[in-house]
């Protein structure tokens, strides 16, 4: 992609953009191990929320080593028969703990509907691939076979993180679907990091703050060392190309994070396959914005919307019935009041969720009216209109070629941002 220039940013975002800047430049084995120290003394055994609390767990591995867990639920009580969540930390598979995802935590589990597990995976500079899967893997089986006990819904087990904890996420899932021996309801990999290649435009030569090329390729050498035959699906999801079977996804990521394509791309097989899923692409946003700039517009926006899905899937996805709703039911879910709606600035791109592969016919909408987005959205702009490179239209088009017809979907809308022209 052409290099992230300032103007580039929401401007509500330059801030910590500068800041990210000046305070996270690790980019290889020792800056992350040092960046690694610092989020162990920040973080560490501080759970900070309003409506949760952690208790730790622990499961001895093979090798008589402990993997540390946290397990999070409502301060006030849990519901009986509550949803599972697995949630994967952050931090590039080589730094970072649990404790730094309370956010999100706190909103799924704040309510009383969800009880969290998230386990304290073995980091790429202490071993690589495929001991955090192994780790991620071993929380997940003794989150299923103490269900009772966390007083969880076995049928309700859905898996989720951000960035690396988004790719294992998606590892997860496509082992789960291979081995078979648990049942993910659903799936939300948060700016994924899915591909280790980086041949897509967002990939290549990508500056931007948080989160760029040069971090990335650091990333992916130390999670992938040692590692000289063909690289496996389950180390970096998005080579799978078959993605049939797979349970129902959500996720958000920002248009100038070098993830961007891989994670279009991958929820495009997913829709392709049959597979509900819903992505929102946020326009002149970076890597993990809606926790680096918590207060935004953009970010609170961005919370409401995983929020909203997250308990949309609470209602309707189960083991056993992994088969979308009709997409009517999702918008009504989705829809926020009006006084709620965002400004233009904060528009963004939205893949609705679809009907399964053999109803899918062709059909690109115009325009979509306000009152059909999934949460409405000031201000629509066509396809062709898009504000966006010509690479980034190729995969949105791809996206809605595969669209059901509007008799059992909505359409595939995009949304365009002008928030930079006058500055």
């Amino acid at each position: 992609m052409s290099r992230v220039r300032n103007a580039d940013i929401r401007s509500e975002l330059r801030p910590a953009a500068r800041l990210m800047k000046l305070t996270f430049t690790a980019s290889g084995a020792a800056t992350f191990e040092k960046y690694d120290r610092q989020c162990v003394k920040k973080y560490r055994g501080k759970w900070k929320s309003r409506n949760t609390i952690a208790e730790e767990k622990a499961i001895v591995r093979e090798d008589g080593t402990i993997l540390r867990l946290l397990v999070v639920r409502c301060e006030e009580g849990t519901r009986a028969e509550a949803t599972g969540l697995l949630w994967l930390h952050d931090g590039g598979f080589a730094f970072g703990v649990p404790e730094q995802e309370s956010l999100l935590v706190d909103m799924f589990c704040g309510d009383g509907s969800c009880v969290a597990v998230l386990p304290d995976y073995t980091k790429s500079t202490e071993s690589p691939y495929p001991y955090a899967l192994e780790d991620c893997h071993k929380a997940l089986l003794w989150m299923k076979n103490n269900a009772e006990e966390l007083g969880i819904n076995r049928s309700q087990l859905f898996v989720g993180g951000s960035g690396a904890g988004g790719g294992l996420t998606a590892a997860l899932c496509l082992r789960a679907r291979d081995v078979r021996d648990v049942n993910i309801a659903f799936q939300m990999p948060i700016s994924p990091m899915l591909d280790d290649r980086m041949e897509s435009e967002s990939a290549r030569d990508n500056n931007a703050p948080v989160w760029d090329s040069r971090k990335n390729r650091a990333a992916w050498d130390l999670y992938l060392q040692d590692m000289n035959e063909e690289i496996p699906v389950y180390a970096a999801p998005g080579r799978e190309e078959d993605v049939h079977g797979l349970p129902a996804a959500c996720s958000i990521v920002g248009d100038l994070e070098p993830v961007k394509d891989e994670t279009v791309l991958y929820f495009t097989r997913m829709k392709k396959a049959g597979i509900p899923v819903s992505l929102r692409v946020y326009h002149g946003c970076f890597h993990n914005f809606e926790n680096t700039a918590v207060n935004s517009n953009v970010a609170l926006n961005a919370h409401r919307y995983l929020v909203d899905s997250f308990r949309y899937a609470q209602h309707h996805y189960f083991a056993h019935n992994k088969v979308a709703p009709p997409p009517e039911a999702f918008a009504e879910s989705m829809r926020q009041p009006e006084a709620e709606q965002a400004p233009a600035e904060e528009t963004t791109a939205t893949i609705a969720e679809q009907a399964p592969a053999e109803e899918t016919t062709a059909s690109i909408a115009e325009q979509a009216p306000v009152e059909e987005a999934a949460v409405p959205i000031a201000e629509q702009a066509p396809v062709e209109e898009a504000a966006e490179p010509i690479s980034e239209q190729a995969l949105a088009e791809e996206v809605t070629d595969t669209a059901a017809t509007p008799a059992h979907t909505e359409d595939v809308e995009e949304s365009a941002t002008g928030q930079e022209a006058a500055e």
